[in-house]
C-alpha cells in the first residue's frame, strides 16, 4: 500500500551560490535558501508549519524561526545520519503532510564543507572533520580510526574494492562516472567544477585511497539548499509546476563507519536494496519506469552500486552501463546527477541533487531529459537511507 501516494508535493526550491570557500556562517546560508525557497513557492516564511532537517545540522532552530518571522510550527523532526538524510527529510515531510500533521513543511542543510571553512573545534563545524578528531574515540570508532580507517575517503575504499573484486567494477568504470558527471557541471552555471575532463584526466588524478583517485571523490563545498513541501490541493495554486511525491521508503541497517555494509551482511540486505523493494512493491512502478536517477554520488564506485541496489542493472553491470554512456542526459539509458551532483556541482549532502530532480520534472534543468516525467531520488546507499519517487502533476 503506498500511503504517500500523491499527497504533498515539492512547490519551491532554492539555494545559495556553491563555492569552495564562502566565507559565511551555516546559519547565514540557511535564510538565504529558505527565503529564496519560499520565493520560489510563492508563499511567506510564516506560513511555514513543519521543519525537517538533518540530525546533524548546525544552525540553530530558534534564531532560524525568528528571522524567519516566528511561524507556528506544528510539526518538527529530524533525520540520522548525512547522506543517508538527503532523501529521508522528504520522507518525513511527506509523511506529516499525509497524517495531517503541517501543511507546509521546510527541508533545509546548510554546510560549511570547504577545506578553510572551518568555525569551531567540534567536528560538525566546517571543513574536514577528521583533521580534528579527538585523541580520545568514543564507541565503535576507536576500534578502526587507529587501524587507518579515518576518513569516508578509506572506508569507501574498503567497500569499492570489495565491488571491484566480487563483480569485476575497474577504473574505466569509475572514471566514466566521473566523465559524464562533469559534463553535466559543464552545462550548469551553478556547478562549481566546470572544467571540462577526460578519461585520461580522471585516470592522471592523484590516489586519495586506493582504489579511489582525486576525481572519484565528491568535492569539498560551502553552501546551502531549501525546499517547501506542501499538500498537492495547496500545490495546484502556487507558481511552480508542482513535484509530486508519488512513492517514499526508509530503511536502517548498514552503515559505513561500522563497515557493516562491507562485511556484516549480505548485499540484498543493505539498507538501499530494501528502500527500493519497497518503493517498487509500494508504487506498482518499477525501474524501467524512470526517466531520471538521482543518487547519493559521494564517489563514483558508489553511483555504479545504486544502479545495481535500486534494480537499473543485475550486479556487475553498473560498471558496463556506465561505460556505455547510459548516464548521459544526452541519449543515456537513465540520465543520472544531470546537475552534476557532488561529484561537480556542490556536496550539500545530497540536497542538492533533489533540487535538480524538481527541476527535471519542472522542465528546467540545464541538462533536461525530454519530457521527464518520473524520477527516482535516493540518499546514500552506505547509510541508513531513503528514497523517493517524483512525477509530474496531471
Amino acid at each position: 500500500m503506498n500511503e504517500l501516494q500523491d499527497k504533498a508535493a515539492i512547490t519551491g526550491i532554492g539555494q545559495t551560490p556553491y563555492s569552495k570557500g564562502l566565507g559565511r556562517s551555516e546559519y547565514d546560508m540557511a535564510v538565504e535558501a529558505i527565503f529564496s525557497a519560499c520565493e520560489d513557492a510563492g508563499i511567506s516564511p510564516r506560513e511555514i508549519d513543519g521543519v525537517v532537517r538533518y540530525d546533524m545540522e548546525n544552525v540553530d532552530e530558534e534564531q532560524l524561526l525568528a528571522v524567519l518571522g516566528n511561524p507556528e510550527i506544528r510539526y518538527q523532526a529530524s533525520t540520522s545520519w548525512g547522506g543517508g538524510g538527503a532523501v529521508s527529510v522528504l520522507v518525513h515531510a511527506a509523511l506529516a503532510i499525509s497524517a495531517g500533521l503541517a501543511e507546509t513543511v521546510l527541508v533545509f542543510r546548510s554546510r560549511a564543507r570547504g577545506k578553510k571553512s572551518v568555525y569551531g573545534k567540534d567536528p560538525k563545524q566546517g571543513g574536514r572533520y577528521w583533521e580534528r578528531t579527538e585523541a580520545h574515540l568514543p564507541g565503535l570508532n576507536q576500534w578502526h580510526v587507529p587501524h587507518g580507517l579515518v576518513t569516508a575517503f578509506q572506508e569507501m575504499a574498503m567497500i569499492t574494492r570489495r565491488h571491484m573484486i566480487e563483480h569485476g567494477s575497474n577504473e574505466d568504470h569509475f572514471g566514466a562516472v566521473a566523465v559524464t558527471t562533469r559534463e553535466h557541471a559543464c552545462r550548469n552555471p551553478q556547478a562549481v567544477m566546470r572544467q571540462p575532463m577526460t578519461l585520461e584526466d580522471h585516470h592522471a588524478s592523484r590516489m586519495i585511497a586506493d582504489p579511489l583517485r582525486l576525481f572519484d571523490c565528491n568535492i569539498e563545498t560551502d553552501g546551502a539548499c531549501a525546499l517547501i513541501v506542501t499538500s498537492r490541493e495547496r500545490a495546484r495554486d502556487l507558481k511552480q509546476v508542482p513535484a509530486l511525491i508519488h512513492a517514499g521508503a526508509l530503511a536502517a541497517g548498514s552503515h559505513h563507519i561500522r563497515l557493516s555494509t562491507l562485511f556484516s551482511r549480505p548485499r540484498d540486505q543493505d539498507s538501499a536494496v530494501r528502500v527500493g523493494r519497497q518503493l517498487w512493491q509500494s508504487s506498482g512502478l518499477g525501474p524501467g519506469d524512470m526517466d531520471a536517477f538521482f543518487c547519493y554520488d559521494f564517489f563514483t564506485s558508489f553511483v555504479i552500486i545504486a544502479l545495481e541496489d535500486y534494480g537499473f542493472c543485475k550486479r556487475g553491470e553498473g560498471g558496463p552501463f556506465a561505460e556505455a554512456g547510459g548516464l548521459s542526459f544526452d541519449g543515456g539509458r537513465l540520465p543520472t546527477n544531470t546537475n552534476g551532483g557532488q561529484l561537480s556541482e556542490a556536496f550539500i549532502h545530497g540536497l542538492n541533487n533533489s533540487l535538480e530532480a524538481v527541476r527535471q520534472i519542472r522542465g528546467t534543468s540545464t541538462s533536461q531529459v525530454p519530457d521527464c516525467e518520473l524520477v527516482l531520488s535516493a540518499g546514500a546507499n552506505t547509510d541508513p537511507t531513503g528514497a523517493v519517487i517524483l512525477r509530474r502533476d496531471s
